[in-house]
């Protein structure tokens, strides 16, 4: 199975339910009673493309070894000996108790490498652990409903580094920005995404006409550009939702949503010849709202006549539609000449390097300290709202936790100001950010205290 995943908690957490969505089949029994797992149970875990050995535990608690308890809790260190990569799983609803800060020094002391986990986070409004469990010093958590299948993306990419090499030596060993960049390749049907792949990768991979629709599965190629290791995938066409009602078609479009989660950085193929046009601004809407990077691809450059005209024309249209992305590079292209390749793959690897971009807590805080005296909060009432500490909770987005006097009280207005200040004095251009707004002070102070 290539690597082991160890699920660690202290009961009811929902490590039983992450088992069961990651087997795929309601492998272990869930309750809501406490301890209603006792043995370690083992199961072939997968999210999209990767494969491991996944184990699901005893809650962890402290016990006499003779007890059951104690039994059991030696059973769950016998998976950690086992396991390349614990999941410590916290509920994003109750915050960090006092077990969950026990078992992190435990972890922390064991020397695995950990993923944290904030379970029962749905459509991410309960995430009240989020801003607590840095004090953990397990790194940035995961925001997940194993109970309803969201925020796997993330915990893809979290894992993603602990699959091993076609050599079997493991992925967490390369050098830092060496392991393979996953792009995924989109657009509407017809723009020439296979004609774009066959000429990156110098062979007729891919079967390409003049008929929209050839692609129907998404194709994984793997794939080098100086030096560079790339899993390039071609998708197939995106029609308007009205315009799907083909099963075979409903299928693709489905692989090719899947794809884009599963993807690191995203092309979108333009057709140079038409507008930019409401499918492709619903396109790329939908690679934001999954928080991939994005390049802008106009391909068939070397038909368009006025050449100047026509990039002005779309860059202006592309500004005032995408205003969550600004900065986002455009690169014209001719996928059946063979120009523009280089361009478009430095844009790819600048963009690849802007996602997961860490910005230092300090500086982000002598920033924030500099925004307010520049553009104050507004007023709530008669007092000022108090915007108080600021990290970097996450990359792949670039994702920033935010404390505040009275979060629920920050206009959207002032909302947008602070992210595009982000984005233009951090040098983030074209990469979705995501702002969380928490209530309270400095989360370290407590861990720290």
């Amino acid at each position: 199975m290539g690597f082991t995943v160890a699920i660690l908690g202290r009961p009811n957490v929902g490590k039983s339910t992450l088992f069961n969505r990651l087997v795929g089949r309601r492998a272990a029994l869930v309750d809501d009673t406490p301890g209603v797992t006792r043995d370690r149970r083992e199961g072939q875990g997968r999210i999209a493309d990767l494969e491991f050995r996944v184990i699901d535990t005893a809650g962890l608690e402290e016990a006499a070894p003779a007890t059951l308890a104690g039994r059991m809790r030696a059973q769950t260190e016998r998976s950690l000996d086992l396991a390349d990569v614990v999941l410590l799983v916290i509920d994003a609803r109750e915050g960090i108790t006092e077990p969950d800060r026990h078992f992190g020094g435990w972890l922390r002391k064991s020397g695995k490498p950990v993923v944290l986990i904030a379970n029962k986070a749905e459509g991410r409004a309960e995430l009240g652990a989020v801003g607590e469990a840095y004090a953990l010093g397990l790194g940035d958590p995961v925001p997940i409903s194993a109970l309803n299948g969201e925020g796997f993306a993330e915990l893809y990419d979290r894992l993603r580094d602990f699959a091993p090499l076609p050599d079997g030596e493991p992925a967490e060993a390369e050098a830092a920005g060496q392991r393979p960049l996953q792009l995924a390749i989109v657009g509407r049907p017809n723009v020439g995404k296979s004609t774009l792949v066959n000429r990156l990768v110098g062979e007729d991979r891919l079967l390409t006409g003049p008929e929209p629709g050839i692609t129907r599965d998404s194709i994984a190629l793997e794939w080098q550009w100086q030096g560079r290791a790339i899993r390039l995938v071609d998708t197939a066409g995106l029609r308007r939702r009205a315009h799907v009602q083909d099963k075979l078609e409903r299928l693709s479009v489905a692989d090719t949503l899947r794809t884009i989660r599963f993807a690191g950085t995203v092309v979108l193929v333009l057709d140079a010849l038409e507008p930019f046009g409401r499918q492709d601004l619903t396109i790329a809407n939908m690679v934001a709202e999954e928080g991939r990077a994005l390049v802008l691809a106009a391909n068939k450059w070397d038909a368009v006549a006025d050449k100047p005209a026509a990039l002005r024309q779309l860059r202006d249209r592309i500004t005032a539609s995408l205003a969550q992305l600004q900065g986002v590079a455009l690169v014209p292209i001719s996928g059946m000449a063979g120009t523009g390749l280089d361009a478009l793959m430095k844009a790819v690897i600048a963009a690849d390097a802007v996602w997961n971009k860490r910005l230092p807590t300090p500086a982000l805080n002598r920033w924030l300290a500099g925004i307010q005296q520049h553009h104050p909060p507004p007023l709530v009432g008669a007092r000022r709202l108090k915007l108080r500490y600021m990290t970097q909770a996450n990359t792949r987005p670039p994702t920033f936790a935010l404390f505040a006097s009275k979060p629920s009280e920050l206009p959207d207005s002032y909302r947008r100001y602070l992210v595009n200040a982000l984005r233009q004095d951090f040098d983030l251009p074209g990469t979705p950010i995501r702002l969380m707004l928490r209530k309270g002070e400095n989360p370290y102070a407590r861990g720290k205290a």
